[in-house]
């Protein structure tokens, strides 16, 4: 049997694998009860069950019908972003949701294929008031807004 697209097949065995886990973490764990009593392992597990389904039909899709190949793995966007969001998640408390948005948004910035000040400085404005706006303002969530010696 051939893939005829390597795309569907990669991601339906990766649905698979990642319902399988799911339902074995809750089976494993949790109680799993019934339809009209669920316990606390019934939706993972259900979910599970949903995505290993959804994974079995884009695996066979991926056997019958042509699809594209498998884009190039990019490493270095990966990595900025993931550097961006955890230095977000570490900052926050010492500098505040302003700064650490900001330096968020020019670390994953940094990862793209270009990248221009201007626009990357317009961006952070813009997501910078929108939080601070509906977290600070409209949810009245407990975040710093600037860094600790500057209040």
């Amino acid at each position: 049997m051939r893939i005829k697209s390597p795309k569907d097949f990669w991601a339906g065995l990766m649905f698979i694998a990642f319902g399988m886990t799911a339902m074995v973490i809750a089976l494993m764990n949790y109680q799993f009860g019934t339809a009209v009593r669920m316990g606390p392992g019934y939706f993972p597990t259900v979910l599970g069950g949903i995505l290993v389904a959804l994974g079995v039909f884009v695996l066979f899709e991926s056997l019958v019908i042509e699809g594209p190949k498998i884009a190039d793995f990019h490493l270095r966007p990966l990595l900025l972003i993931t550097v961006g969001l955890l230095a977000y998640g570490y900052l926050m408390q010492p500098l505040g949701l302003m700064l650490s948005t900001a330096l968020m948004v020019f670390i994953s910035a940094v990862g793209g294929h270009e990248f221009k000040w201007k626009e990357v400085t317009v961006l952070s404005v813009v997501l910078i008031t929108f939080s601070v706006l509906v977290f600070v303002k409209g949810l009245t969530l407990p975040f710093p807004i600037w860094p600790a010696f500057m209040e």
